[in-house]
């Protein structure tokens, strides 16, 4: 992919990309637990789960910095939540401890994608990213071509 579409799309940023393969574990995961947990537990991942990705996309699709950051810091809260969740699977023993551990260091990378993405949206808000801001162009139409100067 070259500079011109790194951004085209939610689905071309690191932190979707990465947040999407959090979210197909934690899936995974919760069809493992006990079906006791089948409207409990299982349902709050899943909730928290599209939400991470959910937001991520919806933030991304908004033209105001202000708002691109909330939404980033909507999905870090869904994330923050999936790694509690984590804690009631290992407090429970649903789950083995390995596995918590591991689910939770990939919980902690998407954290510091969304963190790094986070810093980005905010220097871009501050103007630290002029590269990213659009250039002022002039709006015509066809009859403003034939008044005078």
């Amino acid at each position: 992919m070259d500079a011109k579409e790194t951004f085209k799309t939610f689905e071309n940023l690191e932190a979707y990309k990465i947040a999407r393969e959090f979210r197909k574990e934690m899936y995974a995961m919760a069809r493992g637990l006990p079906d006791s947990e089948k409207f409990g537990l299982v349902s709050q991942i899943r909730r928290a789960a599209v939400s991470l990705t959910n937001n991520i996309a919806e933030g991304h699709g908004r033209y105001h910095y202000l708002d691109q950051i909330k939404f980033m810091l909507q999905a870090r809260g869904s994330l923050e939540e999936l790694l509690d969740e984590l804690n009631v699977c290992a407090d429970e023993k649903y789950l083995p401890t390995a596995e918590v551990e591991r689910l939770k260091q990939a919980g902690w990378r998407v954290s510091q994608l969304l963190g790094g993405y986070i810093r980005f949206l905010r220097k871009c808000k501050a103007g630290e990213n002029l590269q990213l801001r659009e250039m002022p162009v002039e709006y015509t139409t066809a009859a403003d071509d034939d008044l005078p100067m």
